[in-house]
């Protein structure tokens, strides 16, 4: 039974008891607890995918809020404007200095009209990398977190050269000379996710998905029927556990059973502790060891097995022609 099915009971059985004058205290208390205890640990792909989406799922600035003592946020690409729909800044963190860039989404319709929905245009990637460059220059730590459907496709976004932008992105984050961390917080969508998430470790919440299209675009595209979206979803193996086993991402940060949302300040606990660790570990390594890890992540990506050999990486493919 998912949250919105449990939710929906404890209203009917609210509604009942209301209209009959019932005593059912103990029947909501045990709905309740089912909400909060497990009830949701075993959930379809296409359950997470609606998790991820919740509207009031956390946000970047929340995350930033909770786990720093301090914070300050930057704004504008220095070309064109701002991007509220892809917020950076500074952040100390457990005593370290990190520059944190992420998606930004609203919660309410006005606050994802000004956001856009998260969905960044060129300038946003290009504010992202004006401060990663930034970050670098002064030795700090790079974290990002990814939330977003993809790119803003519109034709502004297009005017102004959003391929370019991500493209640009993904060359330069890519030889950045100083560690970066990603955390994919809820929808990591296609280009618009890779924008920011070219990472030395990714890690998802476990509520979190990562894919290069969405299910309702695989469904239509694929199996031409968008009503087939769930269907889609556990095809795209787009869950924090199936990219895990893929190795495209380092780890998952547990959520409470009914989502990030249900305890922020648990999650924020945890993603503190994942990012502070994982620092350690990389702030002990030379850049140049740093790099060449990067770089052997980036270009293991589609690796697979062939009955008579051990094949390469896609890219690694791609670039031995």
């Amino acid at each position: 039974m998912t949250e919105r099915e449990i939710r929906k009971k404890i209203r009917e059985l609210k509604s009942l008891a209301n209209r009959h004058q019932l005593d059912i205290s103990e029947d909501l208390a045990r709905m309740s607890a089912k909400l909060e205890k497990g009830e949701l640990s075993d959930l379809s792909p296409w359950q997470r995918v609606e998790l991820a989406r919740h509207p009031q799922r956390p946000t970047t600035l929340e995350y930033i809020e909770r786990m720093s003592d301090e914070y300050m946020e930057l704004f504008g690409d220095r070309y064109f404007g701002d991007d509220p729909a892809m917020v950076g800044g500074i952040a100390r963190i457990g005593g370290v200095a990190f520059t944190f860039i992420g998606h930004q989404r609203g919660k309410n319709m006005k606050e994802n009209m000004r956001r856009n929905y998260g969905m960044a245009q060129p300038e946003g990637y290009r504010k992202a990398l004006r401060l990663a460059h930034q970050a670098e220059k002064f030795g700090r730590p790079i974290i990002t977190f990814v939330d977003t459907m993809g790119a803003y496709p519109g034709l502004t976004s297009e005017e102004r050269g959003i391929s370019e932008a991500i493209a640009r992105n993904l060359k330069e984050f890519s030889v950045l000379k100083t560690p970066v961390i990603t955390t994919i917080i809820g929808e990591g969508g296609s280009g618009g996710a890779i924008g920011i998430a070219v990472a030395d470790k990714v890690f998802m919440l476990e509520n979190s998905v990562y894919s290069v299209i969405s299910p309702e675009g695989c469904a239509s595209i694929l199996l031409r029927d968008a009503k087939k979206a769930e269907m889609a979803a556990g095809l795209l193996k787009i869950t924090a556990k199936d990219l895990l086993s893929l190795g495209i991402v380092d780890g998952v940060i547990t959520e409470p059973p009914s989502g990030a949302h249900s305890d922020l300040n648990f999650v924020a606990a945890r993603m503190k502790e994942t990012i502070l660790s994982t620092y350690r570990n990389l702030s002990g390594k030379k850049i140049e060891t740093i790099l060449k890890e990067r770089s052997r992540r980036l270009l293991s990506y589609g690796e697979f097995h062939d009955p008579e050999e051990k094949g390469d990486g896609f890219f690694k493919r791609f670039f031995s022609w």
